[in-house]
């Protein structure tokens, strides 16, 4: 295995393969002086300052003082990738090649040389752009296919996928700031989503659902000193427990899944900036046009019962009047003429409202490519700070949700600033660490804060002042190094016990996604369990010995994997036709099927979704591996 970066991502991926997966891994990095750091911005201030000496000196005690590599790990340090360093590492005869430069040219330029040099590796590509990560799929797998002879990719142990840390990581940071809201995961229009529920008070019943993927941890202190971690023992979190382990787990809360199930686009495209009809005009506008409205329908009336006439004439008479372009009523009734000089008055009054109405609206379309700010009396939001990459995934998972996001930004040509355009956020432009910005983003009135900003003591500081102003706010901290984020999670939790605090690694909460994908299989996507992750894997049946020819029952391994749902939808040809197990099956309906009888046969021709743990899932593809290869 080969991982190629410059950033946390590598380091954390090429240790998920040594430590999880038992590969032998050669990590490719730039030279010392050439990698990239992340930036310090910003002045902390003294609680900022003395909470960062006691993090950082917690993380290098918890990480410890040996930087030398692992036995099966190999560092190369090469400024670029080239043919000649591909070469050198030995992508020629490797299984598979991780590029997660943060520079999506690097990464599709050394992934072609790559496939050039060896037809039959494996790809793994870390690109932001979704629409030409798809392209570069296609472009690369129709390479290695057309390398293999026949033109066809089938039996050919060659594969690309593009995957996006930001996409991985955006939908846990997003769950984490909301109440009530569940961890979702969606890849390709599939949704899991999945909730945390706290232990059932003494005579309830807790729900279920449609089934328990992890007990929470036992205690609120963990022995281990890293709440949730691979060290927790038995006080810590279970992910997939049996039936009798959720049973006798009295007083833990509990990681459910909800549903599972197919949709369509999450988001609209948007309308080329053209505001809704609503906003084009202001309430007190809207107000004054529905009064000037009744004025005039309450004109027509009175001038039908004075006059006799009927309503359409008498409304047709009222509008003359209101325009000034009827005749006097020298001669009409007293009642007909004192209606005339209402209406008269009434279209006095129409000019201004309608002027009014005109430059309102060429005021919004003038500025619905303009930054909104956030409007008065606005509450119950929330606060995302730093729209780069990571942030913009942020927020448009929260506009899918519907829930209210104000954004703080100090580089006006920042990555996400156009989708905050289009979205038609607030942003508030200024450094989250001077006076005034946090308040002028409405902290003191908001639900939750997400510091996604790429400075870590930006972040903390941010955290530490939102914390002075709302001390029950719900705090949501990207930090880069896991270690880090263990450390201020703690410490913040000690703090400030009865509020919510969340710190999340991105590299931490990516590597298990890059890895599963490194093994030759499409991994979905991962929910964090406190400080554990859940994968969740589309797999073929077929040549999984622990899976082909079983019942949902007898395939599930407490601890290990377990099939959530059937995908049943094209590509065909999955099931061929007239094929049997043994028993007989009756095909279910198109599409996904997650309501399995633990009685249903899984056959080699079947599709499941799955759920496993990082060690489950490598002990189900390396048993395949290790088969296929011969060892």
């Amino acid at each position: 295995m080969i991982v190629c970066g410059d950033d946390g991502l590598a380091h954390r991926l090429a240790a998920e393969l040594r430590g999880v997966y038992a590969e032998q891994v050669t990590l490719v990095v730039p030279p010392s002086g050439r990698r990239v750091r992340q930036p310090v911005v910003g002045r902390a201030r003294a609680a900022s300052a003395a909470l960062l000496d006691r993090v950082v000196n917690a993380a290098v005690n918890r990480a410890g003082t040996s930087g030398e590599p692992a036995s099966n790990e190999q560092v190369v340090e090469a400024p670029e990738i080239t043919e000649a360093v591909l070469t050198e590492v030995g992508a020629d005869r490797a299984a598979a090649l991780a590029l997660v430069y943060d520079d999506d040219e690097t990464n599709i330029r050394a992934s072609l040389t790559a496939r050039r040099l060896n037809p039959r590796l494996r790809l793994v590509l870390r690109l932001y752009n979704r629409r030409l990560g798809q392209h570069i799929e296609e472009l690369l797998d129709q390479t290695a296919a057309v390398a293999s002879g026949d033109g066809q990719a089938a039996g050919l142990d060659a594969s690309t996928t593009v995957l996006s840390d930001a996409d991985t990581a955006a939908p846990a940071l997003a769950a984490t700031a909301l109440v009530g809201t569940s961890k979702v995961v969606q890849t390709e229009g599939l949704v899991l989503r999945a909730v945390e529920r706290q232990p059932p008070r003494p005579g309830e019943v807790a729900d279920p659902g449609l089934c328990t993927l992890a007990l929470l941890s036992a205690t609120s202190n963990d022995p281990a000193g890293a709440d949730g971690s691979e060290g927790s023992g038995e006080h810590g979190p279970h992910l997939l427990p049996d039936e009798a382990a959720v049973a006798s787990a009295t007083g833990r809360g509990t990681v459910v899944l909800e549903q599972v199930s197919y949709s369509g686009p999450s988001l609209p495209a948007g309308r080329g900036g053209v505001p809704p009809f609503a906003s084009l005009f202001s309430r007190r506008l809207r107000w004054s046009l529905a009064g000037l409205v009744g004025c005039v329908l309450a004109l027509a009336v009175g001038l039908m019962i004075v006059t006799g006439e009927h309503p359409l004439y008498a409304t047709y008479v009222t509008l003359l009047d209101l325009f000034g372009i009827n005749d006097p009523a020298f001669h009409a009734s007293t009642a007909r003429q004192v209606l005339q000089l209402l209406s008269g008055l009434v279209g006095l009054l129409l000019l201004p409202v309608l002027l009014a109405a005109v430059l309102e609206a060429l005021g919004t379309f003038r500025t619905a490519s303009a930054l909104r700010k956030p409007p008065r009396g606005l509450g119950g939001h929330v606060v995302l700070l730093g729209l780069g990459k990571i942030g913009t995934r942020v927020l448009t998972r929260l506009r899918e949700l519907h829930i209210p996001v104000v954004c703080v930004e100090s580089d006006p040509d920042a990555r996400g600033m156009a989708t905050a355009r289009r979205l038609r956020v607030p942003v508030v432009l200024g450094d989250v660490t001077q006076e005034g910005v946090l308040e002028a983003a409405k902290i003191h009135r908001a639900h939750a804060l997400l510091a996604l900003t790429s400075a870590d003591t930006t972040n903390l500081e941010a955290s530490l002042y939102a914390r002075s102003v709302r001390p029950d706010l719900r705090v949501v901290l990207r930090l880069y190094d896991d270690d880090f984020a263990t450390a201020v999670y703690r410490t913040l939790r000690a703090a400030h016990p009865f509020a919510l605090t969340r710190s999340r690694s991105v590299s931490h909460l990516a590597a298990p996604a890059f890895a599963g994908a490194m093994m030759g299989r499409q991994i979905l996507g991962a929910i964090p369990v406190e400080r554990r992750v859940l994968l969740f894997a589309e797999v073929d049946v077929a040549g999984h010995p622990q899976l082909e020819g079983r019942t949902v029952r007898e395939a599930f391994r407490a601890g290990a994997w377990r099939v959530l749902a059937l995908n049943t939808s094209p590509p065909g040809g999955r099931r061929g036709e007239g094929e049997t197990s043994g028993e007989e099956r009756v095909p279910p309906p198109s599409g996904l099927v997650w309501d399995l009888p633990a009685t249903y046969v899984l056959g080699a021709g079947d599709r499941v979704v799955l759920a496993a743990t990082r060690r489950g899932l490598a002990e189900l593809l390396g048993r395949r591996r290790r088969e296929r290869t011969g060892a």
